[in-house]
């Protein structure tokens, strides 16, 4: 239903996008803009880059086109977008680092250690959605939270949350990069903010540290070599050229964050659902392995992480003990799994044994 169908009264566009704002940061969001709809720019580099093959096996991405740079294609009537951001994590930069420099623990992506945020933004912005309804009536709206092809970090920026960074993560100049994003397709013409200008200058730290190269240039990503896509989203082995560089990222990576200069003015919130579980921010390489299917569904029930899959989990964590200094542990661990049942798995462990001279077939 349209704004002009709830009520013959005007609606004061401006102060309901004000009240907006201020509902969002009721819902705990720690920024929210309002944008529109236009993504012509957008919607040509990202089929520049679908062309070049760099979403590597996302087929998906491929397959939505241009729906995801046309908001009313997605939800005909879709007249705005508002954006929110919401902060994770606590200050551990030093803690990250420490992690990534000792090979025998595992590292996981910031963002994951806890509750999967989708299901937390999502009812954030279905009760942000309600309380508008509650001051205007029904109208016409749509929640996503990465759920839908949505150029969210585009239309994140055009509602001036920040502006996307060489490593392509949205960076707000007040509050750094440690952020989700979340959005509400509405049928309400409400002002838009002004876009967020960008502010990386001649600054490359972040496609100089990342481990695979995967920054092939200023916003432009080889998802072919990025340890998040590989870890996560990749089926089947992954290129032996590449898994000595992976070191012992088992579940994304966030190197390219943890350098960027802009985060050290990051107001990180430390939201109780995003705190580790499972220890995940100081387990070991060796005990993350021995868990069962049983205990990887459990443990990770609630989680970013159960997307993986167990096999996939097992066949990270191996190229990282690949990578691990040679112990009893290490090589304990990797020959207790050589007979597992998934031939990727068995090709990892065998793999990882041989980098640790330990590659005869039983």
């Amino acid at each position: 239903m349209s704004l002009a169908a709830v009520s013959d009264a005007p609606v004061d566009l401006a102060a309901l996008a004000a009240r907006v704002r201020e509902l969002a940061r009721d819902m705990g969001f720690q920024r929210c803009g309002i944008s529109g709809i236009e993504l012509a720019e957008d919607e040509a580099f990202l089929a520049d880059w679908l062309d070049r093959g760099l979403h590597g096996t996302m087929d998906w991405m491929a397959r939505h086109g241009a729906k995801r740079a046309r908001p009313a294609e997605l939800l005909p009537g879709t007249l705005r977008v508002i954006s929110v951001g919401l902060d994770y994590g606590r200050r551990d930069d030093e803690e990250a680092w420490a992690t990534l420099e000792n090979g025998e623990r595992a590292y996981v992506a910031r963002y994951a250690l806890g509750r999967d945020y989708h299901k937390l933004m999502r009812g954030r912005l279905q009760k942000l959605a309600d309380r508008i309804a509650d001051e205007i009536g029904p109208f016409g709206h749509r929640v996503f939270v990465d759920s839908a092809p949505v150029l969210e970090r585009a239309l994140a920026r055009n509602a001036g949350l920040g502006w996307i960074g060489k490593h392509t993560c949205l960076i707000d100049r007040n509050g750094g990069s440690w952020f989700f994003l979340g959005e509400i397709y509405v049928d309400i013409p409400l002002p838009v903010d002004p876009a967020a200008t960008a502010h990386c200058g001649t600054c490359t730290r972040c496609i100089d540290i990342c481990p695979t190269q995967a920054i092939i240039g200023p916003n432009r990503l080889d998802a072919r070599r990025c340890i998040s896509y590989l870890t996560i989203e990749h089926e089947g082995p992954i290129d032996p050229d590449l898994r000595p560089l992976m070191g012992n990222r088992i579940f994304g990576c966030d190197d390219c964050q943890l350098v960027c200069p802009w985060n050290k003015f990051a107001k990180r919130t430390d939201e109780p659902d995003f705190r580790a579980r499972n220890a995940l921010d100081t387990a070991t390489l060796p005990e993350l392995f021995a868990w069962s299917e049983d205990d990887f569904l459990r443990r990770t029930e609630g989680t970013a992480i159960r997307r993986s899959g167990h096999a996939r989990w097992l066949r990270n964590i191996a190229i990282a003990l690949g990578n691990a200094p040679t112990t009893p542990a290490v090589i304990a661990a990797l020959e207790s799994r050589r007979a597992n049942d998934d031939d990727v798995v068995r090709e990892s462990v065998e793999w990882a044994l041989a980098r640790h001279g330990a590659s005869v077939s039983p």
